[in-house]
């Protein structure tokens, strides 16, 4: 055969084509060898998959997760914190995990003061805590307190009969207070008639329905708290405001008297005293909030014109179909065309303004039962008080949606249903395995 050079091109070109379809058939070999995983959650609540806040805490984050679990990494300890730490994986590949057998190692066991095989040493940045709890919750409050570079302060007004952040009474905040410190918040008294100021090193200040009247010293050191740009969450009740009353005009918000009735609340089988949170304003405090909230005994809050500079949203709007009752809560409540005012009802707010180089930020609520030790619980509260107290220490990366609580870890049957399985298991099942055998014994019998 004459190899002339039409013929070298040809061969020339089917040579590099069967070059490009070797590389690319041991490309799809080698892509088919890697390992892909796909599940699907089942369950109501997806307990088996990470919340949405928790995905976005995770995405959030900058820089590796070093994870020291102080177990074998083959044994049954072992394979189950793997598990446990999978989906997080998935979702931030430089989650890094390390075993360390406390038999083999004992010495690095006790230097880190592990108590029992399977605790971990969780490390993000140079900030590092044990980790035993494997939950959701517990992991992702875990990683937001390291992720702060040190922990804030938060003080709270004293010594007028307010909620208190580490009172156990079912109107203080106690609870609310040992959330805050499982993210790395450090809570604090302030008796301003001992301090000369509130502190500069305070990331926020509380004020909590106080039940005696303040001194007009301790009104002069709140004010030139407002005023030197310290942040700041009021909780007002619909009591007096024993004195803090320039305080609302150094913030520009005014108080409606009276308490909010909501009738939504009585079509969910509450009492009409509690406000139903639903309608949310646009608000880094209420990003992706999408959670019901209840308010026990709240009242209008609004932003009026002012010249301090502020910028306010309207947070919480309630009682679309209820209005301000101004009467006597012990007396039959209805609507009173020529005193109460309508809804909806605006019962919070956010304002925000510059003060020299600072960014000031307040929040005004027109209720502190929401975030009582007998109220916490409820619904979104919690939520809406941690995002409240993230945004008002400038942690805007730290407001998410707490994981979801497990809807479907029991199951409930009505009485009828009880004894329905009852009579089932116990007495038509066996009475119909023994009919059954009956009629196979006589058939063989008779044939």
């Amino acid at each position: 055969m004459e190899l002339n050079q039409k013929t070298k091109r040809q061969l020339s070109s089917h040579f590099w084509l069967f070059v490009a379809l070797l590389l690319l058939l041991a490309g799809l070999s080698a892509a088919l060898t890697r390992t892909y995983h796909k599940s699907w959650d089942v369950t109501l609540s997806g307990r088996n998959s990470l919340s949405p806040g928790s995905i976005a805490q995770l995405k959030k984050m900058q820089g590796p997760v070093n994870v020291t679990v102080y177990a074998g990494a083959g044994t049954r300890v072992g394979d189950a914190v793997k598990f446990f730490f999978a989906p997080y994986q998935r979702v931030k590949p430089d989650l890094k995990l390390r075993f360390i057998d406390p038999d083999e190692q004992p010495m690095l066991a006790r230097e880190a003061g592990i108590q029992q095989p399977g605790e971990a040493v969780v490390q993000v940045g140079k900030r590092s805590d044990r980790f035993n709890s494997y939950n959701e919750a517990t992991f992702i409050n875990l990683l937001a307190r390291l992720s702060r570079d040190q922990d804030r302060l938060v003080l709270y007004l004293d010594g007028h009969g307010e909620r208190k952040l580490d009172g156990a009474a079912n109107h203080d905040l106690g609870d609310f207070g040992a959330q805050l410190a499982k993210r790395g918040f450090n809570s604090a008294p302030l008796n301003l008639v001992l301090a000369q100021e509130v502190p500069h090193n305070a990331a926020l200040l509380l004020i909590a329905g106080p039940r005696l009247d303040l001194l007009p010293t301790e009104v002069a050191k709140l004010k030139q708290y407002v005023q030197r740009g310290g942040n700041l969450l009021w909780l007002i009740d619909t009591e007096p405001l024993h004195g803090l009353q320039p305080i609302t005009e150094l913030l520009g918000i005014a108080l409606t008297p009276g308490t909010v009735i909501d009738l939504q609340a009585k079509e969910m089988d509450a009492d009409a005293t509690i406000a139903v949170g639903a309608a949310y304003g646009q608000h880094p405090v209420l990003q992706n909030f999408s959670l019901l909230t209840l308010f026990p005994f709240a009242r209008e809050v609004e932003a009026v014109e002012n010249d301090g500079g502020w910028s306010a949203t309207p947070l919480i709007q309630v009682a679309a179909r209820g209005w301000i009752e101004t009467g006597d809560l012990k007396k039959p409540i209805a609507f009173d065309q020529g005193h109460d005012k309508a809804g909806p009802i605006n019962i919070a707010v956010a304002l925000q303004r510059s003060v020299g180089d600072r960014n000031q930020r307040v929040v005004v609520i027109g209720n502190g039962h929401f975030l009582a030790n007998q109220f916490l619980g409820n619904a979104g509260n919690l939520d809406l008080g941690l995002n409240s107290i993230n945004w008002l220490s400038g942690d805007d990366n730290m407001i998410a949606i707490q994981p979801r609580p497990t809807q479907d870890a029991q199951m409930l049957l009505s009485e009828n249903t009880k004894l329905m399985l009852v009579i089932g298991f116990l007495f038509l099942l066996p009475l119909g395995l023994l009919a059954a055998g009956g009629l196979v014994w006589w058939r063989r019998r008779k044939s």
